[in-house]
């Protein structure tokens, strides 16, 4: 095998659990290719999916899972909690095993390219892939999201400057097919963990103050007179904000820990829980998104066991009791820890 990438697209519809399926079978035949998970999220009205495999194939599967999202969503209908620029709203590749991160940059801009071609519709490069150092975060590129692209791109917008507010590959006008697919991004990072911790507040006040605090980019403070600063938040690379489960009848402050290595997955949690209990709410669990490193779990796993634990699947389930990641839905080692998961796709 030539090496092994990920690649994780966020399409957005999570509820049609047949139009889901009819996008995931597009991806499912690639030789070379698995498809490790499928997360639909009723409230995000978004599902992710995880493809890991041979560079080239994961490449083609993305490429026939994106073409078919495309032609399956129609954007102008869409509603849900998350943030999101279009019907697949993110497209990450990133490097496992023998691949290295401008392997992956050359594998989204290929694909970005592909895509504005072969369906007619905007694509921005971002993280490592990015085109110029303004498109590298991801949320920069979104500002405005899908409701604000039709004046981002007929008239430009307050958010955007010329450097972000064009697309890499695909139309720069509004048409009718822009209006349907939105824009779609394709990026290259390092493995990103998407990691939300559970709040037992429905209305998600506290938990939209936590997020405000433990993100990186922390609170922006205004004055009367126009003046402004930021105050940096309390954890390091870390995007988070807070969101109602109407489903679940609880919140959750959903969280993209970007380098999970600087900040652990107990790290976020705790802090979290120590937030929300300063305001009175109780944190009864936490829920991954998508797949995670193994190293991630041993590292939270050494934290929760008993000094003295080394054993591998004992650390793994500490951390999954000190998460609480049963609480929505079982957690399952071998379907959810990427290096557990790939080996029993590609029959390893």
């Amino acid at each position: 095998m030539e090496g092994l990438v990920e690649c994780v697209p966020n399409i957005s519809e999570g509820r049609d659990t047949e139009k889901i399926q009819r996008i995931i079978d597009a991806a499912s035949h690639i030789e070379g290719c698995a498809v490790l998970g499928v997360e639909p999220d009723a409230d995000y009205n978004r599902t992710v999916i995880t493809l890991a495999g041979a560079p080239s194939a994961v490449s083609e599967a993305a490429f026939l899972l994106v073409r078919t999202a495309i032609a399956e969503i129609d954007m102008r209908g869409h509603a849900g909690e998350h943030p999101r620029l279009g019907a697949v709203d993110v497209c990450p590749f990133i490097p496992l095993n023998g691949v290295t991160m401008e392997d992956c940059s050359h594998l989204a801009a290929s694909l970005a390219e592909r895509v504005a071609e072969a369906c007619n519709v905007p694509t921005y490069l971002y993280g490592q892939a990015a085109t110029t150092s303004a498109k590298a975060l991801l949320s920069t590129i979104r500002k405005g999201q899908y409701e604000g692209l039709e004046e981002r791109l007929s008239k430009g917008s307050s958010i955007h400057e010329d450097d972000t507010r064009y697309p890499d590959y695909g139309p720069r006008q509004w048409n009718d097919v822009v209006a349907k697919s939105g824009a779609i991004t394709f990026g290259a990072r390092g493995i990103l963990v998407a990691y939300n911790v559970n709040l037992n507040d429905p209305s998600a006040d506290v938990a939209r103050k936590v997020g405000s605090l433990i993100r990186s980019t922390g609170r922006l403070i205004k004055k009367e007179d126009g003046r402004k600063m930021r105050v940096p938040g309390m954890l390091t690379l870390v995007q988070g904000m807070g969101v109602p489960l109407e489903t679940h009848q609880m919140s959750q402050v959903s969280m993209n820990l970007r380098d999970v290595t600087l900040c652990p997955m107990h790290v976020a949690f705790e802090a979290c829980k120590s937030i929300a209990h300063d305001h009175g709410v109780e944190v009864p669990g936490s829920e991954l998104v998508g797949l995670v490193p193994l190293s991630a779990m041993l590292e939270t796993g050494r934290w929760y066991a008993d000094v003295g634990v080394t054993e591998e699947r004992a650390l793994v389930e500490a951390a999954i009791e000190g998460l609480g990641l049963h609480q929505i839905e079982k957690f399952i080692p071998e379907k959810r820890i990427i290096e557990y998961a790939l080996k029993e796709a590609l029959g390893q």
